[in-house]
């Protein structure tokens, strides 16, 4: 599983990788977890707002931070 976390280094771009690891270790998946910083590069997966949430290739949010158990949802979608 591949996780990306859009955006510049903000406090909320940090809440949503603090929330995405705690999913992860929560629920026992293993992932490639990568911060994406560079506003070109975020622009590519059509994220106009940050923080973004992208997990295996498709943005499940933006400009917002998702609960816990969104990250948990998504996470279990794309882990089957």
């Amino acid at each position: 599983m591949e996780i990306k976390i859009l955006g510049t280094g903000c406090p909320r771009c940090h809440e949503v990788e603090k929330r995405t690891m705690s999913a992860l270790a929560e629920l026992g998946v293993p992932a490639d977890v990568r911060k994406v910083t560079d506003i070109k590069k975020i622009a590519e997966f059509k994220i106009f707002a940050t923080p973004g949430l992208v997990v295996n290739g498709k943005a499940k949010a933006s400009g917002r931070i998702p609960s816990l158990d969104e990250i948990k949802r998504w996470i279990q979608e794309e882990n089957t």
